[in-house]
């Protein structure tokens, strides 16, 4: 039975395209969400540049330490399936302006957590308000711009994220070393995000499903019909589980990335931790700049010649990073300029998988549940992949630091960390291998997934 079925309305083309004031006031709104979600990777990316001084004075292991970078991930993941069914009844722009400015506040209480406890009780409340963003505004940009233009909007969205990367890893740095402190970062972060929540909270909220120019006749909006079971719904289109898998163990690499290539370049490499933090903002950051402007367009033309040609861009790109992404790994501590080289060109591609897995999501699912399908996404890639990412890898880093030690015989554990962490980051490579099986498998449902779809809003 169709999301649509009972006594739906008929639909029709509207009456004209959309005048050149709309199209404005959604190129401000999609700037807007840009510059939330560069606010948000911000947010997020500072404990992994001062990781190695939190672990100094909370004498922390690296499991303990991958337990502060997914902490709010948890939260997130949970929070965003209730979260995400809000944004699909309710309006996203307020909620997505509550919820940024409940982080940036807690972004600051982070900076003023007295105990390692403390530090992991604000980063949960990070992940809560975290939660609120995603789901709403890939929604409302859902809705805001068709299909063959969905790859470009959602790349300009995504920029936030090298974006927010490149800026944190740049800069957070330096603030610590000009304040003498780890927790100077937290406070600085914080006042950008409410001035943000006050602008989002006054935004206006776009019509559910006016990108596919299908309206329902009379007042009510196409995604007015109420939804009954959405989690069962979506999770009987093939297409979004295999998606949901791919989000899993790409979200699994990337927080280990995230989380760990500073500590690794200081211990390897020896590097300070503004390099070590530069270096990084190189491989996570400016990668992205070109990765999503580039392959966005080639996504959207892709788009247009068959349903699953943008999915096979990703599955392309994440099958030829996970071979250069274990090629800066064997470096071992040799040459710092190699590993950035073979990272970095690993990682560019890597960004490919999300202008190619997040439009797909709008391409299979209908309007009223998308906020949802993305929640139910994110749970799965933070809940499984993003939290699991830095704990497993920290967990392993551990005890492969502890065999060196004990096959030495002698030194300190600290002596053999770098090795431990360097040995543990090769789940990386795989985790990439994995997501391009997954995307592929994806790529032979999609086209009856998208038809399906279509005829679904069209009430057949």
């Amino acid at each position: 039975m169709s999301v649509h079925e009972s006594a739906a309305p008929p639909l029709t083309l509207p009456a004209s395209p959309p005048s050149a004031t709309t199209t404005n006031v959604v190129s401000g709104a999609l700037v807007a969400l840009f510059l939330a979600n560069l606010v948000n990777f911000f947010d997020r990316s500072i404990p992994s540049v001062v990781a190695e001084p939190i672990k100094a004075e909370f004498s922390l292991s690296d499991l303990q330490l991958g337990l502060v970078m997914s902490a709010f991930t948890l939260v997130y993941a949970i929070a965003g399936l209730p979260l995400g069914r809000l944004a699909d009844t309710g309006n996203r722009p307020k909620i997505i302006g509550v919820g940024l400015l409940m982080w940036s506040g807690l972004t600051a209480a982070t900076g003023a957590a007295g105990s390692y406890l403390l530090f992991i009780l604000a980063r949960l409340g990070v992940g809560i308000g975290e939660a609120s963003f995603t789901p709403a505004a890939n929604s409302m940009i859902g809705d805001m711009y068709p299909a063959e233009r969905r790859s470009r909007a959602l790349g300009i969205f995504m920029l936030g994220l090298p974006l927010g990367l490149m800026l944190a890893f740049f800069t957070v740095g330096k603030i610590t070393e000009a304040f003498d402190s780890w927790r100077a970062p937290f406070f600085v972060a914080a006042v950008p995000g409410v001035v943000l929540a006050v602008v989002l909270y006054r935004m206006r909220d776009p019509e559910r499903g006016g990108s596919e120019h299908l309206s329902v006749t009379g007042a009510a909006p196409t995604g007015a019909a109420p939804v009954t079971r959405p989690i069962r719904r979506l999770l009987s289109i093939p297409t979004l589980r295999w998606l949901i898998l791919a989000g899993l163990t790409f979200n699994f690499a990337a927080y280990a990335v995230n989380s760990f290539v500073v500590p690794l370049l200081m211990r390897q490499y020896e590097l300070k931790l503004t390099p070590a933090a530069a270096v990084t903002g190189i491989i996570v950051g400016l990668t992205g700049l070109v990765g999503l402007v580039a392959g966005a367009r080639l996504a959207d033309r892709a788009s247009t010649r068959s349903p699953n040609a943008r999915l096979m861009i990703g599955v392309f790109s994440c099958a030829a990073a996970a071979p250069l992404t274990a090629l800066a790994l064997m470096q071992n501590g040799r040459s710092v300029v190699a590993f950035t080289a073979f990272f970095a060109a690993g990682w560019l591609l890597a960004y490919a998988f999300y202008i190619s897995v997040y439009p797909t999501i709008h391409d299979v699912v209908v309007p009223p549940l998308r906020a949802t399908a993305t929640a139910l996404f994110f749970a799965a890639m933070y809940l499984l992949g993003g939290f699991s990412g830095p704990v497993v890898v920290g967990a392993i880093s551990d005890w492969f630091a502890e065999r060196a030690l004990d096959s030495a015989g002698t030194g300190t554990l600290a002596q053999y960390a770098g090795e431990g962490l360097n040995s543990a980051m090769y789940l990386v490579p795989i985790m990439l291998a994995l997501t391009a099986v997954f995307v592929f498998l994806a790529t032979r449902t999609v086209a009856a997934d998208a038809t399906r779809m279509r005829l679904t809003l069209e009430g057949r």
